[in-house]
């Protein structure tokens, strides 16, 4: 099928000046871009035909040649249409219309974002019981506010800043590198597009200033070590219009004396005695919301026994239901014994069976068999 003629394609005439061309290819790009027609083929074949012609009638020299030659000046290796052989056409300007429209974006939103404030960190500690009730603290911080003076403008009352003669305004400048043009943040008003010519006495023209900051930030229950908290918005203020950054609280949970936490469940050790392990006994134990638990402890409980107190645990975040607390008793063997204890044990020793003790009997069983083979 023969090429449709250029001209034809972007609905222009052969006079038609640069800026008349990249209108007329920019009405085109926005209607049958595939983005916007996506699974339409016609679509995009004419997205195609329209950036084609465009890469060849925007360019100085290949317009020449086609006003000359036609088709036939980029056949058998003479050059070639679509975005791979484009050399010197900027479509920069009307693919940004194009997203701005789609994405909600803009030269103005663009800069503005690049003029963010930055980002900061704040490390707290909180005790573990803290964690899990939660609560309320108070914070300072140093930190860039927007100037009251110019309300964050960076010129003095009254004055309006100035168009960027670097950039003119456009927040951008290109350089030609080769078949490539190269566009970057312009270096003299870093993509604002404007310029301080009558700066504020009170931020020197910055828009912030330095200062200390106090907030009162909310814990959740059951945060962790290591959690982050993010603060939307608490940051550093950002420049000429730009948003401000945002606060990242890192919660630094501390050890506690008697609970050591695993995800949202307790653990610790009870030390009982050698009778009670024994004889069996019943115990009250702490939790960590400050009130006590009752645990039986059955006759011939082992050392390392571990008992579940089921809900005694930690809070999950932002959930209604908790963790669990794990009590592991430890039997204490006594170190100093008075006479009547010892003379006591010595008889509980001499009257002791192999039933009372199944474990030590079944270890001199495995002893005995390997000493005999």
């Amino acid at each position: 099928m023969a090429k449709r003629d250029y001209y034809d394609v972007l609905g222009v005439g052969k006079n038609a000046t640069p800026d008349e061309l990249k209108s007329a290819y920019r009405k085109l790009a926005v209607k049958y871009h595939p983005d916007k027609n996506p699974g339409d083929k016609v679509a995009e074949d004419k997205f195609k035909e329209a950036s084609e012609a465009y890469g060849i009638l925007s360019d100085k020299s290949k317009k020449e040649n086609y006003d000359n030659f036609g088709h036939a000046a980029f056949e058998n290796g003479g050059g070639r249409g679509g975005f791979g052989g484009f050399s010197g056409a900027d479509f920069s300007d009307i693919f940004e219309d194009f997203f701005g429209d789609f994405g909600g974006g803009s030269r103005r939103s663009s800069r503005k974002s690049n003029n963010r404030g930055s980002d900061l960190r704040y490390d707290l500690s909180i005790s573990l019981e803290e964690a899990y009730t939660g609560k309320k603290q108070n914070i300072q911080f140093s930190t860039t506010e927007k100037c009251n003076t110019c309300k964050g403008n960076g010129s003095k009352p009254g004055t309006s800043p100035d168009r960027c003669t670097y950039c003119g305004g456009n927040g951008r400048v290109r350089t030609n590198q080769g078949f490539f043009t190269v566009q970057q943040t312009c270096p003299q008003c870093a993509g604002s597009g404007e310029e301080i010519t009558n700066p504020c006495n009170d931020c020197n023209g910055q828009g912030n200033k330095q200062s200390s900051k106090k907030l009162s930030v909310t814990i959740p229950k059951g945060v962790d070590d290591g959690t982050r908290i993010r603060l939307a918005g608490k940051g550093e203020a950002g420049t000429r219009g730009g948003g401000s950054g945002d606060l990242y609280l890192f919660i630094n949970v501390e050890n506690h004396e008697l609970f050591k936490r695993s995800d949202v469940n307790l653990f610790f050790e009870f030390p009982i005695s050698l009778a009670d392990a024994a004889l069996g006994t019943s115990i009250e134990i702490p939790t960590i919301d400050g009130g006590k638990a009752k645990i039986k402890i059955p006759n011939g409980t082992q050392n390392g026994k571990q008992f579940r107190l089921k809900g005694k645990g930690m809070p999950f975040m932002r959930r209604g239901d908790y963790g669990d607390l794990y009590v592991q008793v430890k039997t204490e063997v006594p170190i100093f014994l008075n006479k009547e204890q010892k003379e006591l044990l010595e008889k509980f020793r001499k009257i002791e069976n192999e039933k009372s003790n199944p474990s030590i009997k079944k270890f001199f069983q495995k002893a005995k068999d390997f000493w005999n083979s």
